[in-house]
């Protein structure tokens, strides 16, 4: 069995280092000689300079935390090598990107099984931490956990299957320790009562608890000095140098206890750091506050038989109890040295707390640990189908969430619907637009026509109003409106005239009432003089679905019809000007909404049956997905600079959820015209964008606001949620919901079940 393990790795001093170290020696001591030389280890560095350490010859790629094309470059090494499974270690600051983010896109290229240990399992995730660690878990076999308390916040804040999770307990070095007295000796501390910290140094640890402790175990035990071994933290030291070593220092001096606090600021291997702890006669975990779910440092105290005294974060609560540590209170410096002072003055019950954690640690010993990980990666390897990876090649309805308009009708008042949010917070500074409550309209009629929701019965009076409150005299729109209801525009964009005819000939074509139809009929007929005058084909391909839409019911208007005509030309003669050999495409640039295009063109080509209009719409789609497809993921045309004819790369961020909306729009209109049952499948995979099967394989969609995210970006999501991002969010689910009902299957009772996209 060959593995590669992807982590932090020695020389880099780092828990997780030494962690990874720790459980490749522990596996291989269980294993033959072959795989114990085929070891392969994927490094992370902190910085972008590939040659930071000194590796030793089990590392065979490096990783820089920042860089993105070192995520790929690994990936290939490994679906390029004869590994049989990867081990992932997880903690969110080695990665790059947003919370570590860039972690998620990496273990989706990779091809082989995966099991990920997650030294970190939060309480109280952000959306984005809860998203990723979901997707790691979705990802591997197993994910395996060294507390009892994380397996409870996976199932229970995490929503991830209990059989999905594994529990093993963290390994300690399988090592005696030498005479305590040697030790001592050694550190210079012959003849004192030593009370011990290690471990990487900053403010989180609470190291103070302990310094202010020392005035009232002095008075009792004069003898006594608090070591604390290890180097300050890397980032602490980047960030704030030695602030805190210093402040340590200042306050033992305020306390008159500065020569009985001894600093020793180096990095020590586990042979020496398990001298050190037997030869304490207590060790002491201060951390500041309850959410620790892993404590190496703590696992070692107890494997080594130390005495421990811990305040009661999550991984001392279950490692502790049964009598084998004490707890004391966070901060709480006068029951810290009220325990100490007890115990320093009773050999014998310090001794018993010392033979039970020592009995204890027997069985955490790091040969035992790693075969407990041969037996979970055997099993990985065995059934890697364990892994939801296959759930990827399916359309299915499963996969989406319950439809709400919750969020909408928060961002809803009764003038309109808000432009934007931050995070899921309406911002009412922005006030309202034309192109939102015309988006919001649609998404309305959609909802009421897929599932009859009242609720968006009810929103719909509201947008239509605004809509009526904009258009001018002239039959034109105004665009923007402030909260407190002034006209900021005397014309509005192209974009939200067109947008708006499209909602209006949706309304006309599948309005719940004959009312809102001769509403929707006098806006639409009034803004008719203005379509000659469009000189952006964005307004006109948006106006064309529009008239599409109420040709549907009115096929014999002459009137409407000859105005389709002239913006079907205008788009054709748009397209034969700019389309050459490799750019099949109506301009010379793809900036946003290009997923219209072949889109109006479908919608034109269904009403008049034209045959130049499907075959440009099918050309035009099939360049769309050139420029957008990378294997089974949809990646849209990016905002941050357009993509033009002879650019060699297109921009691949930020990307928009209308583009989405837009292609899920598309798709579903091909199907209808050439009856091609790819194309669902397609538009299933362009509406999984936002669940997560995008780029960086984190979800837009947010299952707490039911609101979705502005935007994809190189190192995360926009949280803002605005009412652009999450109607598109929206349209595109109901287009979804609709086109499952299509016949694309042999029996209508088998309609929404799954469909294999190969």
């Amino acid at each position: 069995m060959k593995i590669a393990y992807i982590s932090t790795y020695p020389p880099r001093e780092c828990g997780l280092a030494t962690f990874n170290q720790n459980l490749i020696k522990a596996i291989n001591a269980n294993l033959n000689k072959e795989s114990v030389q085929s070891t392969m280890v994927i490094a992370l560095n902190s910085t972008d300079n590939e040659n930071e350490y000194a590796y030793p010859d089990e590392v065979k790629q490096v990783i820089r935390q920042n860089i993105k094309e070192d995520y790929t470059a690994a990936a290939e090494f490994i679906n390029n090598s004869d590994a049989d499974i990867c081990v992932l270690q997880h903690e969110f600051g080695i990665y790059g990107g947003e919370e570590g983010l860039y972690v998620l896109p990496f273990i989706n290229q990779v091809e082989k099984p995966m099991i990920s240990i997650l030294h970190t399992v939060l309480r109280e995730p952000s959306f984005l931490q809860r998203s990723i660690i979901r997707e790691i878990a979705n990802r591997s076999s197993k994910i395996v956990v060294m507390s009892r308390k994380a397996i409870q916040f996976l199932v229970n804040i995490y929503q991830i299957p209990r059989e999905k999770i594994q529990f093993i307990e963290h390994g300690v070095p399988d090592l005696e320790a030498r005479e305590p007295k040697e030790t001592q000796k050694k550190m210079g501390l012959e003849g004192k009562r030593i009370l011990l910290t290690f471990g990487l140094i900053s403010r989180n640890k609470g190291l103070e608890t302990v310094v202010k402790a020392l005035p009232l175990i002095i008075e009792q035990h004069p003898e006594t000095v608090y070591v604390i071994l290890g180097n300050t933290h890397p980032g602490v030291l980047k960030q704030s140098g030695e602030e805190y070593r210093d402040y340590l220092k200042e306050l033992a001096q305020e306390l008159g206890v500065a020569d009985h606090l001894v600093f020793m600021n180096r990095f020590v291997e586990e042979d020496e750091l398990v001298d050190y702890l037997a030869a304490a006669d207590l060790y002491i975990t201060p951390y500041l506050n309850e959410a620790q779910i892993t404590s190496g440092t703590l696992s070692y105290a107890v494997g080594a038989g130390a005495a421990v005294l811990s305040t009661p974060y999550w991984h001392a609560q279950e490692l502790l109890s049964d009598d084998r540590g004490y707890l004391f209170n966070f901060k709480d410096h006068k029951n810290l040295a009220l325990i100490v002072n007890e115990l320093l003055s009773d050999q014998e019950e310090l001794q018993s707390f010392k033979t039970r954690a020592y009995e204890y640690g027997l069985h955490l010993r790091w040969p035992k640990i790693g075969q407990s990980y041969i037996d979970v990666i055997h099993k990985a390897v065995k059934h890697p189908d364990y892994s939801d990876k296959i759930l990827r090649q399916i359309i299915d309805p499963g996969l989406m969430p319950k439809f709400s308009l919750d969020y909408v009708m928060h961002l809803t008042d009764d003038t309109g619907i808000f432009q934007h949010a931050k995070f899921g917070i309406p911002n009412r500074k922005e006030g309202y637009c034309l192109d939102d409550n015309s988006r919001a309209l649609l998404m309305a009629l959609m909802a009421y026509q897929e599932t009859g929701s009242q609720e968006a019965l009810r929103l719909m009076p509201i947008y239509l109003s605004y809509i009526h409150d904009m258009q001018l005299e002239n039959g034109d729109f105004r665009n923007f409106l402030s909260f407190s209801r002034a006209y900021l525009d005397e014309h509005g964009s192209e974009d939200s005239f067109g947008r708006t005819i499209w909602a209006l000939g949706y309304l006309i074509y599948a309005a719940p009432n004959r009312s809102f139809v001769e509403f929707g009929r006098e806006l639409f007929f009034n803004s008719i003089p203005h379509f000659k005058k469009l000189k952006h084909l964005r307004g006109t391909v948006n106006v064309l679905i529009g008239l599409s839409y109420y040709l549907k019911v009115h096929p014999y208007d002459e009137t409407v019809r000859g105005e389709l005509d002239i913006l079907t030309a205008r788009l054709v003669n748009a397209y034969r000007n700019n389309s050459t050999e490799g750019w099949n495409w109506f301009e010379t640039q793809m900036t946003y909404d290009n997923g219209l295009f072949p889109l109006a063109l479908l919608h034109v080509a269904e009403i008049t049956e034209s045959t130049e209009a499907k075959e440009i719409a099918l050309e035009s789609l099939k360049h769309i997905e050139k420029v957008t497809w990378h294997g089974n993921i949809v990646n849209p045309v990016g905002n941050n600079g357009w993509y033009s004819k002879n650019d060699k790369a297109m921009p691949l961020y930020d990307q928009q959820a209308i583009e989405l909306m837009a292609m899920v729009l598309m798709y579903s209109q091909a199907y209808v015209v050439t009856k091609e049952s790819s194309y669902i499948k397609k538009m299933f995979s362009c509406y999984m964008w936002f669940m997560g099967e995008n780029s960086l394989r984190i979800p837009l969609y947010d299952n707490e606001t039911k609101g979705c995210a502005d935007g994809l970006h190189d190192a995360g999501i926009n949280r803002n949620q605005g009412a652009e991002s999450t109607l598109a969010y929206l349209i595109a689910h109901l287009v979804v919901l609709h086109a499952l009902k299509f016949d694309h299957e042999p029996h209508p009772d088998q309609r929404k079940k799954v469909l294999l996209l190969r």
